[in-house]
């Protein structure tokens, strides 16, 4: 297997004899770039996975953030949950890397309302991921948000091909679990006033 960049030793790789090709798989909080033809996969509920790529180079990651906007105050590892640090990280990653911003191109999945009656938190990464892009400039290309399915994400950088599965029923409850587990700690967060959602 082809080593990583180093940044990312701590992503999980494996061979996958599916799609014939080497696969990061991301969980939440974590960010994945790469140089060379692999895929990157996650699966989401509320949370959202930003795919930036450029074309012509084949260069581009995936982020999986679970909060919109800001990091934590005390910058510890919470941070990466956070769309503002994912989003950033992401993009000077990727052009560190050798791509030029105006090259980049962006497609964002996820955001779903998977547990009925629990708070929209989907919606607001959604919208921050959009309201990020828009203002850095970065185009759209495509996107599947929203609704109230859970879903996998298959993103190949160096093409930018994107294969989205709708997980309209589950073997297990995983992500319903870890769902509880984001509303219960957004709760804590805003007793404390560490976390101001928009």
């Amino acid at each position: 297997m082809q080593p990583c960049i180093p940044l990312f030793t701590n992503i999980k790789r494996y061979n996958d004899k599916t799609n014939n090709c080497i696969t990061a798989k991301l969980l939440p909080g974590e960010f994945y770039v790469t140089k060379t033809s692999e895929m990157i996969t996650t699966v989401l509920g509320s949370c959202v996975a930003a795919c930036i790529y450029d074309s012509a180079t084949g260069i581009g990651g995936m982020n999986h953030f679970m909060l919109p906007g800001q990091e934590s105050a005390d910058g510890d590892d919470n941070s990466a949950r956070y769309g503002l640090y994912a989003m950033e990280n992401l993009i000077n990653e990727v052009l560190k890397c050798g791509c030029m911003k105006e090259k980049l191109k962006a497609k964002l999945f996820g955001g779903g309302q998977i547990i009925e009656k629990m708070s929209d938190i989907g919606r607001k990464n959604i919208h921050f991921a959009k309201t990020f892009l828009y203002a850095e400039g970065i185009p759209l290309e495509s996107s599947d948000v929203g609704l109230i399915y859970p879903r996998k994400v298959n993103f190949f950088p160096d093409s930018g091909k994107v294969l989205v599965k709708r997980l309209k029923t589950l073997h297990n409850s995983t992500i319903q679990d870890r769902e509880r587990r984001y509303m219960e700690s957004i709760n804590k967060e805003k007793l404390s006033g560490d976390v101001e959602l928009f």
